[in-house]
């Protein structure tokens, strides 16, 4: 996938059997328009008995293209198994945000958002007088929750 923004014209296509190859994806889906990319993730596994993990991902060049592909090759039949095609989802970044490798305190995003708050807090805050006595006011409390009426 070339970037971000190419996510919004591919798909993502599952279920698919394991002598699916990217010739037989291309084939399927160039109908529905012009196909930039068709990618099928191998599996990683060293028992794996599959060539690839059963799903693919195929990038249009036009958004419009993509969405007609999921119109009809939902549901779809290819090899005896059904597909499941929908809108890809960009993956997640290892890099930033929630569920990322790095602290969330420790990423640019968050430091150029929360820049100076510390700084402000600090001179924000006023010191109490010296004669001051947190516990003030509190004589007779001696039981939590509301006062009694």
């Amino acid at each position: 996938m070339a970037d971000s923004s190419r996510w919004k014209a591919t798909v993502y296509v599952g279920g698919l059997a394991p002598i699916v190859t990217k010739t037989h994806i291309h084939d399927a889906f160039i109908p529905f328009g012009e196909i930039a990319d068709v990618s099928i993730p191998k599996n990683d596994k060293p028992d794996a008995t599959e060539p690839h993990r059963g799903f693919a991902y195929v990038e249009f060049e036009d958004e419009d293209d993509a969405k007609e592909a999921i119109d009809n090759m939902d549901q779809a039949e290819l090899f005896g198994r059904v597909l499941k095609v929908n809108a890809a989802k960009a993956p997640k970044s290892a890099e930033g945000g929630l569920n990322s490798k790095t602290a969330v305190w420790e990423q640019e995003s968050w430091l150029a958002e929360h820049a100076g708050e510390d700084d402000k807090m600090a001179t924000d805050t006023e010191k109490p007088p010296a004669d001051y006595d947190p516990m003030q006011g509190l004589e007779g409390l001696d039981v939590a929750g509301p006062k009694p009426e």
